[in-house]
């Protein structure tokens, strides 16, 4: 599949930046990586080919970019969810929305997917990888701590540390598998999985905590 290619058009600094990135992220998810072609992205973009090596140093740099943008857009929809409520609403909340739409897509997958071979060459990837998953990780972390600080049994760092390690391994497995096979579950399974092991992990109610959470929408 040939890039849409669109009229070039005058937009601001950081709208034009983004537009390319946004182009990148298309070609990826349509025809694969080694489609997104500084001429491709540069044509999707409606910008001149020399105008992304004013915003970006190289191919690589833009493709960093990129790929730091399709992580923080998952770990920003995740972390968004379930902002009031008990310490395991909230904890409850953040691991359902990490196994739901839209986090969980075959596209989400396809394009990390695309990416990964990348992040293991590339040292400026490789550091955005360390980032954003320090990010998630971290954000999970005070989640857990806060709930079991809820339940009686406050926790030191090294072992909240441990748990959102594990965690966080339960949530990227099974978004990885909802990504691949997306008609292989049925609704909201993989997220009362997720539920269900890491309550067990934690010793937590979080699938009454987040039936809790069902009941005041439907009431409210």
């Amino acid at each position: 599949m040939s890039p849409e290619r669109k009229s070039f058009r005058r937009i601001g600094p950081d709208q034009r930046r983004e537009a390319m990135i946004d182009a990148m992220l298309a070609i990826i998810a349509e025809d694969g990586i080694a489609a997104a072609t500084t001429r491709a992205v540069a044509a999707r973009a409606g910008v001149t080919p020399g105008l992304i090596r004013h915003y970006f140093e190289s191919k690589d740099a833009l493709l960093s970019a990129a790929y730091e943008r399709h992580m923080d857009d998952l770990t920003r929809a995740t972390c968004d969810a379930g902002q009031g409520g008990s310490a395991a609403a909230r904890l409850a909340a953040f691991i359902e929305a990490g196994l739901c739409a839209p986090v969980v897509s075959a596209e989400a997958v396809s394009l990390w997917a695309g990416f990964l071979t990348h992040v293991q060459r590339s040292a400026e990837m490789h550091g955005v990888h360390a980032r954003t998953y320090a990010a998630f990780r971290d954000h999970l972390q005070g989640l857990v701590a806060e709930a079991l600080a809820e339940a009686g049994r406050p926790a030191p760092a090294p072992v909240l540390r441990r748990h959102a390690i594990a965690c966080n391994a339960v949530i990227d497995g099974l978004w990885l598998e909802g990504g691949m096979l997306p008609g292989a579950f049925a609704s909201n399974e993989l997220a009362s999985i997720g539920l269900e092991t890491i309550a067990a992990m934690l010793d937590l109610p979080l699938k009454e905590a987040a039936q809790t959470i069902m009941t005041e929408e439907v009431t409210s």
